[in-house]
């Protein structure tokens, strides 16, 4: 056996323990929590207004952003984006993903490190809640990952 078909076979063995891993995790109670609290988002017509309403907010507000303070709208714009974000808040759907959202962010964190660490005690770890860049959404205020809210 060359080097090369050693190499391919360390490589195969390596991707199918990644799928059985992938597999595990598709099948953990935090991503069934996760899809359901999503599509309960989806559903919610009162939650889909809101976002609705606070993706315009948004978009008027980075508008007057481009000119900052200075701009005769900034502070309204930014009022009615905090006062939406404030309902946001109150949605039971909403909050309940957000929560789920970071139930599986934190697996997902943990996997990775704990696969990093295995290699080496110095490899960086992609995502790190400890660094503060978690996901979250940005449409139901909690930072910029939820795909149904977008």
């Amino acid at each position: 056996m060359s080097v090369a078909e050693a190499k391919t076979m360390d490589m195969s063995s390596i991707l199918m323990g990644a799928y059985q891993v992938g597999d595990l995790i598709n099948n953990s109670a935090e991503v069934a929590d996760y899809l359901y609290w999503k599509q309960a988002v989806e559903q919610d017509f009162e939650a889909q207004r809101l976002v609705r309403e606070f993706n315009k907010a948004k978009d008027l507000f980075e508008e007057c952003e481009r000119f900052g303070h200075f701009h005769p709208d900034y502070h309204a714009a930014l009022d009615k984006v905090q006062a939406v974000q404030s309902l946001l808040e109150q949605v039971e759907s909403i909050n309940r993903f957000k929560e789920a959202e970071e139930r599986l962010d934190q697996l997902l964190y943990t996997i990775s490190k704990t696969i990093a660490t295995a290699v080496s005690d110095t490899i960086k770890v992609p995502g790190g809640l400890d660094t503060g860049s978690g996901g979250g959404c940005s449409s139901c205020g909690s930072g910029g990952s939820c795909s149904s809210c977008g």
